[in-house]
């Protein structure tokens, strides 16, 4: 049942609330201690059910809240007004219920990403979840691909190593019906190791939301903002500089990453971006294409002859965002600023 968010009229009109409403704002008005008994006699769907009207319920004014005492046969008029919440609930059921039980729960009733872990995992780009899924055995991995959507698993399985993903392959086509409680292990594994931990992690620093902005502007007024960063706040400044990705930084593209943004990426544009690029960069770009190819940008450059900054700062900034949004497509992998295997997305 899914009865929505409770209306405004609703929290001045008793007789406008469902049951499942008034059950919800019965039980968040007698709390934990009172309650314990009622909540251990509820099956775990019903759980379910009821905090996510809890959760859904709103503010519930004292005088609602006395009738609604009232029609459950017990006249009070002690109890304050109250206010139905994701917190307010997830906060009652940790004192009702095990850890692991409330995080299935809230993680359902809190939606909308996906109703089952399985769901989930259909969210996690394949790079991260292979980054996981490699150091579990080929088993487990063989089942979670089982599970996923094929479109999916495929993804995943193409960004495995090949041998491990070869064995994997190997004990899918071996398996048989997979047991109720090896699947379920597997789930809550994946649950309290994985999806928790990837929750907390994907919490953005301010430091780099602020680097994400930063390389959005131009060089100049780039250049401006940190400059009187430093002077405000050198470490912040610092640490701002160190997670922007740059377009020198398309230097860490393996071979495959660079063919591939040259063939996603405008020729005026590229010859444009060179101009203004370290021979480095430019070495990399030329020994990834043809002799003909190279040769052709390398006249078309000359041929530009003096160019403006601003001009090289967008056509190189073109290339940055391409590059980024060929790493979220899973088409490239991007390394960040302090040369350790993470990924920018």
């Amino acid at each position: 049942m899914d009865e929505g968010a409770l209306p405004n009229t609703i929290a001045g009109d008793l007789s406008k609330m469902s049951g499942a409403q008034k059950a919800a704002a019965f039980m968040l008005a007698i709390g934990d201690d009172a309650g314990r008994e009622i909540w251990n006699l509820l099956s775990e769907e019903e759980v379910k059910e009821l905090s996510s009207q809890m959760s859904m319920l709103g503010p519930v004014s004292a005088g609602i809240v006395e009738e609604l005492f009232v029609e459950f046969a017990s006249n009070v008029s002690s109890v304050g007004s109250l206010n139905g919440s994701y917190d307010n609930t997830e906060r009652l059921l940790r004192k009702l219920l095990p850890p692991d039980k409330v995080g299935v729960i809230m993680d359902e009733i809190r939606g909308p990403a996906g109703r089952t872990m399985w769901d989930k995992l259909g969210n996690v780009n394949e790079m991260v979840l292979a980054s996981y899924l490699k150091n579990e055995y080929p088993q487990t991995v063989a089942v979670v691909l089982q599970k996923i959507k094929p479109e999916h698993a495929a993804r995943v399985l193409s960004v495995l190593p090949e041998d491990f993903s070869m064995e994997v392959v190997m004990r899918m086509l071996r398996m048989e019906a997979v047991q109720k409680d090896i699947l379920d292990k597997v789930e809550q594994t994946l649950r309290v190791e994985f999806m928790n931990n990837l929750a907390r992690t994907s919490r953005k620093d301010s430091h780099e939301t602020i680097a994400d902005i930063f390389n959005f502007l131009d060089r100049s007024t780039e250049s401006r903002f940190l400059g009187s960063l430093e002077d405000r706040n050198r470490d912040s400044a610092e640490r701002i500089r160190a997670l922007m990705f740059t377009f020198e930084d398309l230097n860490k593209l393996d071979p495959q990453g660079v063919q591939t943004l040259l063939r996603n990426v405008d020729k005026d544009k590229l010859a444009m971006a060179m101009k203004g690029a370290s021979d480095t960069l430019r070495d990399l770009f030329f020994s990834n294409m043809s002799e003909r190819a190279a040769k052709i940008l390398r006249e078309d450059m000359e041929a530009m002859g003096p160019v403006r900054l601003k001009d090289v700062d967008e056509a190189q900034m073109d290339m940055v965002n391409k590059a980024k949004d060929l790493a979220d497509a899973g088409e490239i992998v991007l390394s960040d600023n302090k040369g350790e295997d993470e990924l920018i997305y």
